[in-house]
């Protein structure tokens, strides 16, 4: 049985960010008289909106809290390079276009739901091609609260008219996870995903993917069950 409404994650799901969002971080600690970060290091920090980044980019760490003299100075330099550049090397991760298009082909309708402000989700989406499949998308700012608070999934599924358990979660991360669990929708991890440098198989999902287009033989599998 298919889900009747299925809902992504973008950031480490449907798209690697990872290089502009390295680009922007390295920018700003260059503007500040700091080292640079580098991508391997802003790999295992995104996922939590921009804010979190930088706080964890002036800090070094996944935990903890910089300065926030500091953090003052360097946030508006941040969002000033993202807006700039948050689709000048992000790229569609390959089997994303082919997957979005097979669940398409099936009738389902689409959302994406991201922790990303919507200042830069939109124009990511638009620029990449990936807008038209999905009829709502709601941003890190679009709601009071933001995944792994469980409101943008449950308000989706209200929006769309189904039950949080009729819809499916396509994600890569804890937040996505926890989000999922905690308004009762199943939840499909991909392996190649930002997840803080953990093995998503940890956070024990319903199934997980290598390839978005795996996703709709892993439909006619079975192995989901919706409610």
């Amino acid at each position: 049985m298919d889900p009747r409404l299925v809902i992504f994650d973008l950031d480490g799901t449907l798209v690697d960010s990872v290089p502009d969002l390295a680009h922007c971080v390295d920018e700003m600690m260059a503007a500040l008289g700091r080292e640079p970060r580098g991508e391997a290091m802003v790999n295992q920090w995104v996922g939590n909106g921009v804010e979190r980044l930088v706080r964890r980019a002036l800090i070094g760490q996944l935990e903890g809290e910089p300065d926030e003299e500091e953090f003052q100075r360097a946030y508006p330099l941040f969002l000033e390079c993202y807006a700039a550049n948050s689709s000048r090397h992000s790229r569609v991760y390959p089997g994303v276009v082919a997957g979005l298009e097979a669940i398409r082909g099936r009738g389902l309708p689409m959302a994406c739901i991201t922790n990303k402000a919507e200042r830069f989700t939109t124009p990511l989406l638009e620029e990449l091609g990936l807008a038209p499949y999905f009829g709502q998308v709601l941003a890190g700012d679009s709601l009071p609260r933001s995944k792994p608070d469980p409101l943008p999934l449950t308000q989706t599924a209200a929006d769309f008219g189904v039950e949080p358990g009729q819809a499916l979660m396509v994600g890569d991360s804890v937040s996505d996870v926890k989000a999922a669990r905690a308004a009762g929708t199943p939840i499909v991890c991909m392996t190649y995903g930002y997840n803080h440098g953990r093995d998503i198989r940890e956070m024990e999902p319903d199934a997980v993917m290598d390839r978005l287009d795996e996703l709709p033989a892993l439909l006619d599998s079975g192995r989901l069950r919706f409610s």
